[in-house]
């Protein structure tokens, strides 16, 4: 059961789309490691060796803000206290090259579909129930939009603990409260889960 602290403490939580008006507080929440090993959110997005090159000389870092600067969706900021403390890819599930090869999670229909592919919330934030919160906010955005489908690919932890590094793909248990339906389970320990916002 939550605390009064902690419900007081999502209340106050606000979201909005990533942009240029808000770039320098998405660099400063990803920090010196581009969240983890210089990614900046493009290991989904880019051929593998695009990707990996992306790694030196901050590649991934002006590949994202080259698609914010051409106000491409990319994903959405979560702040408390107007920091940015989180982050969620969102965007249309074609955007994520990664995916749209994927042999686990292929199409399963040509519908227009917007994909989540990963979460990273500060260490300081984590296991406070921020990524449901998100998820909720994600759901209300897309309805806004008239985005009709929200596909994830959330894992299914196989052990009691994971580790804060397995689960930035999202843990299905919070899919699941906000009603996303797994629409295939090719991969047992990865399913694909949608929501269906008319």
């Amino acid at each position: 059961m939550k605390t009064t602290k902690n419900k007081e403490f999502l209340s106050k939580l606000t979201f909005e789309p990533l942009s240029k008006d808000n770039w320098k507080k998405f660099v400063h929440l990803f920090g010196a490691k581009g969240a983890c090993g210089n990614c900046w959110c493009m290991s989904f997005r880019l051929k593998k060796q695009d990707f990996e090159e992306g790694k030196e000389n901050d590649g991934n870092k002006s590949a994202m803000k080259k698609l914010v600067w051409s106000n491409k969706p990319t994903g959405m900021l979560g702040f408390y206290d107007e920091q940015a403390i989180a982050w969620c890819a969102f965007a249309p599930r074609e955007n994520f090259l990664k995916i749209e090869n994927s042999r686990v999670h292929k199409r399963i229909d040509n519908k227009p579909v917007w994909s989540i592919s990963c979460f990273f919330i500060d260490k300081k934030f984590r296991r406070q129930g921020v990524s449901v919160e998100f998820l909720k906010a994600i759901i209300k955005y897309a309805q806004k939009k008239k985005i009709k489908i929200i596909e994830a690919y959330p894992t299914i932890p196989t052990q009691e603990k994971l580790p804060d590094a397995f689960a930035w793909i999202g843990l299905y248990k919070s899919f699941e409260r906000e009603g996303f339906e797994i629409v295939d389970r090719t991969s047992k320990s990865r399913p694909m889960v949608r929501y269906y916002t008319d």
